[in-house]
C-alpha cells in the first residue's frame, strides 16, 4: 500500500497473501465493510494479484445513511450509540457478508481524526468486527497516532485478526 511506510505495507501485503491463500483452498470469498478505513482494506486486498478469485467485494460506507441503506444497519443502532458502536461495526460485518454471500467479512468504523474524539470516543477509536462461518466477532481498539496512521493500523489489526480467524476454523 503506497501511503503506509515500506516495512508496515509489507507486512500487510504478506498478510492479504496469506488470507488469499487460506481463501482460495478452500473455495470461500471475502466482502469489507469500511468507514473510518475508507476502502484502504479492499486496497490492500486487491494489491493480491489474483484476488478476484477470493474477494468479492468492499462497501465504503462512510455516511450514516450509506450503512443502513447498503448494508441494512438498523439507523436505531446509529441513533442510540453512534457509528462507531460494537452493535453498528457487527451489523455491518452482517450485512457486507450477507449481501456479498461471501463467508467471511470484514467491518471498521471509527473516529481517524484529527478530530471528532469525546472523552468516551476519543480519536483512535475503532469497531472492528468478522463475520465468520461461527457468527459475528467484533473488538474495540484504540489506536495512537495520526490520522494515517491509525487508519494503517486498523487495516493491519483487521488483517492479521481475519487470518488468525481463518486458520482457527478446521
Amino acid at each position: 500500500m503506497t501511503d503506509f511506510p515500506a516495512p508496515f505495507a509489507r507486512e500487510v501485503d504478506a498478510l492479504a497473501t496469506e488470507i488469499g491463500q487460506l481463501l482460495l483452498a478452500r473455495g470461500e470469498t471475502l466482502a469489507t465493510a469500511e468507514s473510518c478505513t475508507g476502502g484502504l482494506i479492499a486496497a490492500a486486498i486487491t494489491e493480491i494479484a489474483g484476488s478476484s478469485a477470493w474477494f468479492e467485494r468492499g462497501y465504503i460506507t462512510y455516511a450514516n445513511h450509506a450503512k443502513a441503506e447498503m448494508l441494512d444497519v438498523p439507523p436505531a443502532f446509529i441513533d442510540g450509540l453512534g457509528a462507531v458502536s460494537e452493535p453498528v461495526v457487527a451489523a455491518m460485518a452482517q450485512g457486507a457478508a450477507s449481501h456479498a454471500s461471501a463467508r467471511w467479512a470484514i467491518a471498521v468504523s471509527g473516529i481517524a481524526g484529527p478530530s471528532g474524539g469525546t472523552p468516551e470516543k476519543p480519536v483512535g477509536t475503532v469497531w472492528l468486527a468478522w463475520a465468520t462461518p461461527a457468527g459475528i466477532v467484533t473488538e474495540r481498539q484504540v489506536f495512537a497516532g495520526n490520522r494515517s496512521q491509525i487508519r494503517a493500523a486498523t487495516v493491519y489489526r483487521a488483517l492479521c485478526r481475519l487470518a488468525e480467524l481463518i486458520k482457527a476454523v478446521h
